[in-house]
């Protein structure tokens, strides 16, 4: 059914050391700085805060670990060849996962299926990351993106150069107005010098089948004007049930040099996305039926016969057993889209000293998720009918930054401006009928176009306009200690209109939110931080910022947005609605040298006005409401510690402890529920990760695993999902170093094999939770609330790539 940076990302600039595959020696033990990341210089050069220099290991490729010699802005970066090491088409989210204290969740060992997709990081989940690809703003990450676009459609993972990775609520900068937690910045791949291109196939389990061609121009003149264009191609079927994954996708991106320094961007995309889901679950169907319940659909006029027989009263064999049949299983549930992104950049150096980026975009969506309602019947008299979400979002931005060095300061500002008009309808389609056996229409595709809607639903059209606006400097002290202050200021408006709400659907009397709006207005957003490298191989750090979440949209009953409840309701709500803000508080020492490396990293976040989305009865049509649930106080930790005993060989361990509570009761229709001191829901308190690798020659072999323990299903915890262990193994191997192969063929750069298992125990576990929000209790029906989605078994997967 579809219903800051700088203390906290220390610790990933220690930890990429840790998932470094066949790094054989630490990080530079000293703070340099150098234009060639492969070589370790001893002295520092002066670096722009909006250019960070790299620091890594001489052998080691992967991860690129970066300080821009600032403390806001030392990040840890996952590069393209660590993400080449997963399966093809693999969501670089998932490679982020390996990181301490970042959890992701997907249905799918891929991380691909967008309804399941779901990524946390120090207790802060994707709604509350902030989410870029070369600066521009992706917007939050969920299934119906209302002010972006998934990463995965935005970027073909292949084409990824490195992910930045900035923790804590500072990252002045970003161009988002939802990162409490954080952010990811994309960075796309840029266009090669030389002409060439690249091939990559995978198969896999289940059907996968993944297809990359990229080809580059090489420099098409002396000024190096150039450019690359690829596609992609991903379909498989889901492991449970029947239905495809598709996907296919363009990018294209353009660079002129102007002169020495500067120069002109633009990067193009569109993807076309079709995907079937697995059937959420509750807790009762996978007490009682088990782990494989699938909705009804086959592609067959059988499926829809059990459809129509479940919503009849005939179950399958085993629903007797439930409360709830009629929900634990529908006919189909499908996701279509279509996304065109892009924008232009123009990177000007303006002196030695000033430099210029502005960047222009936009973005255009539409989208089709439905599922097959039991409860709305169709007029030629069929039981079922699909009901259609189809919002839309044509939006358009401007991002605007000076970056300034004189003497022992780093001085940057900027503004971004953003105009969001998003529409969020939902329709209600006529499915075929069985008389006598025999179909009254054709059966439809569900991975079609639907068109001719009986009945509309819902509808609510919203306009946002948002504007920031930033300033930090950074003060060099001494050469090995800085300071850092800075502040951001947003200013964000949203109005939405044009409510309707279908009686016949709803019940009479039904209401939505319409004609009204919401301000956030945070003019000062502070940053503050310190960074001390005090002797060989030791550092230390700190960080204090605040930041802002402005208010969320979506279609009604569909998220923790102040807009996606009745009139009635917001009104009730409305002089308790608050912008979610958050301070982070956070200190931590690493030490690194060629042999080991450890690091502590600790952290306090103080959670005010969290908006969550309360539901209760039937997940069909709940009642949904979204209450200000006050503050949550995080108090966390991540340790972590690598060994590298001999060269190529790396072994890696970390664990993470997040106790995350509510400070208050929750209230819900006057009765108040124990919430106060229980774990947030859906993050786990504990998790541990480790990771063997080794490199020799062209070979590169990993096995990794992690515990993720149990998570609050509901708000007061009476229901919990079990931990678990997930284990891992990949194996590559580069033809090209062979003599032999590379004299013979020495136009092809690298012939790739790629083999992995992952899930190697092929566990029972559940992976999302809370994709159709989370109940309260069992009293209030958490048992019977399908609001989780069962984790893939063991899969097998195998790719060849090249380059030439």
């Amino acid at each position: 059914m579809r219903h800051s940076t700088f203390s906290l990302t220390r610790l990933l600039l220690f930890s990429s050391m840790f998932i470094s595959v066949g790094s054989a020696n630490a990080l530079a033990a000293t703070s340099t700085a150098t234009d060639k990341p492969s070589k370790v210089v001893a002295k520092r050069k002066a670096t722009p805060t909006h250019e960070p220099a790299s620091y890594l290991s001489s052998t080691s490729e992967q991860f690129e670990v970066t300080s821009s010699h600032v403390p806001h802005g030392a990040v840890v970066t996952i590069g393209q060849k660590l993400l080449s090491q997963a399966p093809a088409g693999t969501n670089p989210l998932k490679t982020l996962a390996q990181l301490p204290g970042i959890m992701f969740q997907s249905a799918e060992p891929q991380g691909i299926d967008i309804w399941s997709n779901q990524v946390f990081m120090h207790g802060f989940q994707q709604q509350q990351i902030g989410m870029t690809l070369d600066g521009m703003p992706l917007g939050e990450q969920s299934v119906r993106n209302y002010n972006g676009l998934n990463t995965i459609q935005a970027i073909s993972s292949e084409n990824v150069s490195r992910i930045v990775v900035s923790q804590s609520a500072g990252a002045e900068s970003v161009a988002a107005t939802n990162n409490l937690g954080g952010s990811f910045d994309y960075v796309s791949r840029d266009p090669s010098h030389k002409l060439g291109g690249t091939i990559n196939q995978g198969f896999g389990s289940y059907g996968n089948f993944h297809t990359f061609l990229r080809g580059d121009s090489g420099d098409l003149n002396s000024s190096g004007t150039r450019f690359y264009t690829s596609y992609m191609r991903q379909d498989g079927q889901i492991w449970k049930g029947t239905g495809d994954q598709f996907m296919q996708q363009v990018n294209a991106k353009f660079v002129q040099p102007i002169g020495q320094s500067s120069s002109v961007s633009a990067f193009f995309d569109w993807a076309d996305l079709h995907q079937f889901s697995t059937a959420d679950a509750s807790p009762e169907v996978l007490n009682n039926v088990g782990y494989n319940v699938s909705n009804y659909y086959n592609g067959k006029q059988s499926g829809l016969q059990q459809a129509i027989n479940a919503a009849n009263g005939q179950y399958p064999a085993g629903f007797n057993k439930l409360q709830d049949p009629a929900d634990s299983a529908y006919y189909d549930a499908v996701l279509n889209t279509t996304d065109t992104f892009g924008g232009i950049k123009a990177h000007l150096q303006l002196t030695d000293k000033l430099t210029w980026d502005t960047t222009a975009y936009g973005h255009g969506e539409t989208n089709q998720t439905t599922w097959t309602t039991p409860y709305y019947p169709s007029p030629n008299g069929s039981p079922l009918s699909e009901l259609v979400k189809e919002p839309s979002i044509r939006r358009f931005g401007m991002i605007s930054q000076l970056h300034y060095n004189i003497a022992h300061n780093e001085i940057s500002g900027g503004v971004w401006y953003e105009n969001n008009h998003y529409q969020s309808p939902m329709y209600a389609y006529s499915m075929p009928n069985i008389v006598n056996g025999q179909l009254t229409s054709p059966l439809p595709d569900p991975l079609g176009h639907w068109s001719d809607p009986f009945a509309k639903i819902y509808n609510q059209t919203y306009n946002t306009n948002t504007f920031t606006a930033f300033v930090q400097d950074t003060y060099r002290i001494l050469p090995n200690l800085a300071l850092h202050f800075g502040f951001k200021s947003v200013l964000a408006t949203t109005n939405v209109g044009n409510g309707y709400i279908n009686d016949d659907y709803y019940g009479a009397g039904s209401n939505i939110t319409s004609g009204v709006g919401l301000t956030t207005s945070k003019p000062f957003l502070p940053h503050i931080s310190a960074d001390w490298h005090f002797l060989k191989h030791h550092e230390l750090f700190f960080d204090i910022s605040e930041n802002v979440h402005t208010y969320a949209q979506s279609g009604y009953k569909l998220s923790a947005s102040p807009f996606a409840i009745s009139q009635t309701a917001f009104d009730t709500g409305r002089n308790s609605f608050r912008p979610e803000t958050d301070w982070t508080y956070a200190a931590g020492y690493r030490y690194s040298s060629q042999i080991i490396g450890a690091s502590v990293y600790a952290y306090r976040t103080n959670f005010n006005n969290r908006l969550q989305q309360v539901t209760s009865g039937s997940a069909v049509n709940p009642i949904s409401t979204v209450a200000n649930v006050g503050g949550v106080t995080m108090n966390g930790v991540d340790a972590a510690i690598t060994i590298m005993p001999i060269k190529n060989l790396s072994f890696t361990n970390s664990v993470s402890y997040n106790h995350a509570t509510y400070d208050n009761d929750l209230v819900e229709s006057g009765t108040p529920y124990q919430t106060r001191g229980k774990q947030i829901i859906n993050y786990p308190r504990f998790m541990y990760k480790t990771r063997l690798s080794y490199e020799w020659k062209g070979l590169t072999a990993y096995v990794d695993a992690s515990y993720t323990g149990k998570r609050n299903y509901s708000y007061i915890g009476d229901v919990k999902v079990p931990s678990y262990w997930m284990t891992n193994l990949g194996v590559q191997y580069n033809l090209a170093k062979l003599p032999a192969f590379k004299k013979s063929v020495d136009f092809v750069h690298d012939l790739t094999l790629n083999l992995s298992v992952t899930n190697i125990q092929n566990t029972r576990y559940i992976a999302t939770m809370g994709e159709n929000g989370n109940p309260l209790s069992i009293s209030k029906g958490a048992m019977d609330f399908q609001s989780m989605l069962v984790g893939a078994p063991r899969m097998f997967f195998g790719s060849i790539s090249t380059n030439f």
